[in-house]
């Protein structure tokens, strides 16, 4: 599953709970109790009630989701099983998502087949796609056709296959799709239509098409039509004959040729299915990227910092307030003070580097002004969870309604792997200069990840400027050597890391120190561990 939601001025990012459809139009996040045969219900959310007037369709794109481990508010979803590294040490992907195609007729159950797939492989950051969203655009004549039975929603024709074509394979690259779905690991995309187009057919790694008797097809569309939607037997058993039949056997049934794995039945047959999963395991296990931290540590010994580097200049009085920031008998409130007044220079240090035009002001004696102004659109924050927070502050202070987001990269302490767990972006922030924050970076393995989660959002990498109070050159190094044009700003570089990965002489928990939080038994700097900073 994807990870957690957007919500305020910021869009949805993956892990958002998805929202039930509103009829007529088809909403772009479904809810996961809607998922049941889809794909015969959704053409009916095409037809206006009777009496009103008929709304144009929006053109959208679909997300249902499995249950994996996670803690749910009204407005937010986070996982407890994070997404790792899904990139390698030079920052891009080497492994494509994982793609499975669901083929059959309409009301065969592959939605179902579909959640019991996302069930049984018990992994977090699955996307269901389904073709149901991709319908074309209906004029007016034909949503009145539409609202008569009139209307083929089962031929091909019906369906946008180029938006499908690219919209999959954004997915499989990582890539952010209408600022809703991004995060897959696995994507399974469903529809009745799903291995009719050639190109369609290259981006799915698996096949499957789920055979279920015609009589029982027609059976669950009756059902439901009538009982769920108080329409009439005589409209359902006219489109079934005159539309769906006629489709399946002319466009739907030859395609179960090209199918990689039948299933009889359905949903009913289990035993298709665990193979299925374990296929689908075997296929994640070898497309696992492992990161060995200890290479990536002494990979750039020796080296020169890169030049992309910018460190505050070390004045006496930046000097007098690291002294007091890293000494540990300095209190809270001090601790708090000293960091924010850091915070601020940090910020102010790092706008200089946005880029700046010639423009000319009237003054109010009169005169010309030949002054800069900014040549951006817009300058967003990110902050990293939790220690980058702080220093939202600094940055609003200085930049007058600036828009935030927020990441959250944890490290899962048995691979030693930064995984993504939270993820809130603002919108159109692809257009934006973006602040990325954290107060501490060390291996620099939690700033790749979120620098990559940038640029999964199509913000371009010259436009990311990555703000610390405090890093290690190892750090330094590891997002210079994957992202050599992201701007790497901060108040000081710390030569070393230990074997734990903290950075030394370094801060400590900065996290801990500035919220007043407990530290580990150990007093080590447990967030640069958490964090992977």
């Amino acid at each position: 599953m994807a990870a957690p939601p957007a919500r305020a001025d910021a869009d949805p990012s993956p892990t958002s709970p998805p929202t039930a459809r509103d009829p007529p139009g088809r909403q772009a996040e479904k809810s996961e109790t809607a998922c049941e045969d889809r794909n015969a219900e959704s053409l009916d959310r095409l037809l206006p009630p009777v009496g009103t007037g008929h709304s144009p369709r929006k053109r959208t794109t679909s997300q249902c989701k499995s249950e994996p481990p996670l803690l749910r508010t009204s407005k937010r979803t986070i996982y407890t099983a994070g997404r790792p590294p899904w990139y390698n040490e030079h920052g891009t992907q080497s492994k494509e998502a994982f793609a499975i195609g669901l083929g059959g007729g309409s009301a065969s159950g592959k939605t179902t087949v579909a959640r019991m797939i996302i069930e049984a492989l018990d992994v977090p950051w699955v996307v269901l796609l389904s073709m149901d969203s991709f319908y074309k655009v209906l004029t007016e004549q034909q949503q009145e056709q539409a609202a008569h039975n009139n209307f083929n929603f089962d031929h091909p024709d019906a369906f946008d296959f180029d938006l499908i074509i690219s919209t999959l394979k954004k997915l499989k690259q990582g890539k952010s799709v209408k600022k809703t779905l991004y995060g897959a690991n696995v994507i399974i995309f469903e529809g009745i239509m799903a291995f009719a187009d050639k190109t369609l057919l290259e981006l799915l790694d698996m096949k499957i098409f789920v055979d279920t008797d015609s009589d029982i097809r027609l059976v669950r569309r009756l059902r439901r039509d009538i009982s769920e939607r108080g329409r009439d037997i005589e409209g359902v058993i006219k489109q079934y004959n005159k539309f769906v039949k006629p489709s399946f056997d002319q466009y739907i049934q030859p395609t179960m040729r090209l199918a990689d794995i039948v299933v009889p039945r359905g949903s009913g047959n289990t035993v298709a299915i665990d193979l299925i999963v374990q296929h689908v395991h075997s296929q994640l296990e070898e497309r696992k990227l492992r990161w060995d931290m200890a290479a990536l540590a002494s990979a750039h010994q020796c080296h020169p910092l890169p030049r992309t580097l910018s460190v505050l200049k070390s004045t006496p009085q930046v000097r007098g307030m690291h002294t007091i920031i890293r000494d540990k008998e300095t209190s809270r409130d001090e601790f708090i003070f000293y960091s924010k007044r850091l915070m601020r220079l940090l910020i102010e240090h790092a706008l200089s580097f946005l880029p700046f035009q010639d423009c000319v002001v009237r003054t109010p004696q009169g005169q010309d002004y030949a002054g800069k102004c900014y040549a951006g659109k817009q300058i967003t924050g990110v902050s990293i969870l939790r220690a980058g927070e702080t220093m939202e502050p600094a940055l609003r202070a200085v930049c007058k309604d600036v828009r935030i987001g927020t990441i959250l990269i944890q490290t899962n302490q048995l691979t030693g792997e930064p995984e993504l767990h939270y993820l809130r972006l603002p919108k159109d922030i692809s257009d934006d200069h973006v602040i990325l924050m954290d107060c501490t970076v060390s291996t620099g393995a939690a700033a790749m990840m979120a620098v990559r989660v940038l640029l999964d959002h199509d913000v371009p990498e010259d436009k990311i400027f990555l703000l610390s109070l405090l890093m290690a050159e190892m750090g330094v190094h590891s997002v210079a050597y994957a992202f050599p044009r992201v701007r790497i700003i901060t108040t000081a570089v710390d030569k070393r890391v230990n074997d734990l990965f903290r950075i030394i002489p370094g801060i400590g928990n900065f996290g801990d120190r500035y919220f007043g939080t407990d530290a580990v038994p150990d007093g080590s700097d447990e967030e640069e561990v958490a964090y992977t900073g």
